[in-house]
């Protein structure tokens, strides 16, 4: 019998479905080996899966239902475990629980004796109790409503997974729009750290990827006044996708972002304070916190943090600025890479900040970011070294591995486009 690529689809959806189970039973051991391995093999049979997509230009429809309902198999054991006692999603359910209870989450510090009484036994674990809350209104409001729904772990979790497969939706709705292969929503659909931080460990990022996606639709299909909000309302849940503001420039009218921005400052209107706009901990963030973060803290010897998180950004602004002028409204890459740029600089790259990324790793020039989304795995091996004792620092071999992958598959995709460049330069001569 012939191996045809939905054959071989299939074999690497098989070793998805296994490895991440596997993995899934390991969820409270993260960073160990046991948990490493199984990921790291799914994070290999991902990349062979992407390559079938490059290669092939169309797959049946039949095989991108599979692929999904195979994500879908691999996603449930991760939403039905515990996540990590100190893991964010404990941050998201007190943010919720003291909005609801009358309190500032900017101002009440969780770790105070005074409000030992508002904590439930799901919220005491929660990380950097000596800080107040660093996410946006967006997010704040975000675990407000779902806590006030159902206030547990388990009912933020699921608002997350649903996030996640509405983030398919609006995938399929663009490619097909823009006359893309369909197959392509199993490059995001099968990446590992779907499962592992949004099913599993549930972070809020994906809420702000859904609303960068729907922004992206919004502007490809002209809604332009969604598409300013969807990117507003995404900046709200948190700032990273402000970088994508020149993508917008002349594509929204001036009373669309006017609404944008009233919409956004809106939101923070029940957190006011004195009429100080309130930012928590981000001020903390910046100056304290640091992770997998090679080139901020290269810069960081010779300039404050504060002008190198502005430089960061600035780097996102102008790669923004760069591709506006180049692609157009329905251009996958011109969404990813300020993004990823900005992460490049960032003072912490945790593995569920790529999460923003996904949506948008579809092209050949993506490539370098869809290895980056496998090569960031070894990090976690940091949280195995903090239950040995260990500072929290990425290992300079891990980081090699990681940011070493990127540059070569970088180095690469730039030969190519040299030489066949050169090759037409011969040709036309």
């Amino acid at each position: 019998m012939k191996i045809t690529p939905s054959h071989r689809l299939y074999g690497f959806g098989a070793i998805l479905l296994v490895s991440l189970t596997i993995c899934s039973r390991q969820l409270g051991s993260v960073g160990e080996p046991s948990f490493i391995i199984p990921l790291a093999v799914a994070g290999v049979a991902y990349l062979l899966a992407i390559r079938e997509l490059f290669s092939t230009p169309k797959f049946p429809r039949r095989d991108i239902f599979i692929g999904l309902l195979l994500a879908v198999l691999w996603q449930i054991p991760f939403l039905l475990k515990a996540p990590g006692s100190d893991d964010d999603i404990h941050r998201y359910l007190w943010d919720g629980r003291v909005q609801r209870l009358g309190y500032n989450p900017y101002v009440v510090v969780p770790s105070d004796p005074a409000l030992a009484g508002l904590h439930t036994p799901e919220t005491r674990t929660l990380n950097n109790p000596d800080v107040p809350s660093p996410y946006p209104a967006g997010a704040q409001l975000f675990f407000r409503g779902v806590t006030a729904m159902h206030e547990s772990i388990f009912a933020l979790k699921l608002a997350f997974v649903f996030c996640g497969w509405a983030i398919v939706l609006v995938l399929l709705d663009i490619l097909r729009c823009s006359g893309e292969g369909a197959h392509w929503v199993l490059a995001y659909a099968w990446n590992p750290l779907l499962a592992t931080e949004v099913a599993g460990s549930s972070h809020i990022d994906i809420v702000g990827v859904l609303l960068v996606l729907a922004s992206a639709a919004a502007l490809g299909r002209r809604w332009r006044m969604v598409g300013a909000l969807a990117l507003g309302l995404a900046v709200a849940v948190k700032l990273l996708p402000i970088v994508l503001l020149p993508l917008y420039w002349r594509r929204v009218r001036v009373r669309d972002a006017t609404l944008a921005a009233v919409v956004v400052g809106l939101l923070y209107v029940p957190f006011f304070k004195h009429g100080r706009i309130p930012i928590g901990s981000l001020g903390t963030y910046m100056q304290r916190f640091r992770f997998n973060d090679p080139v901020f803290a290269m810069l960081e010897r010779v300039a404050a943090p504060q002008l190198v998180v502005g430089l960061a950004v600035l780097v996102g602004f102008v790669t923004a600025f760069w591709l506006r002028s180049k692609t157009s409204a329905w251009s996958s890459d011109a969404f990813a890479w300020p993004m990823a740029a900005t992460l490049l600089c960032a003072p912490v790259v945790y593995p569920w900040y790529l999460l923003w990324l996904l949506p948008f790793v579809r092209s050949a020039s993506t490539v370098p970011l869809i290895i980056w989304a496998v090569s960031i795995i070894p990090t976690y091996y940091v949280w195995h070294l903090r239950t040995l004792g260990r500072p929290w620092l990425v290992p300079w071999w891990i980081m090699l591995l990681e940011y070493g992958s990127v540059a070569m598959a970088g180095a690469i995709i730039l030969f190519r486009w040299f030489t066949r460049a050169a090759v037409g330069r011969s040709s036309a001569n």
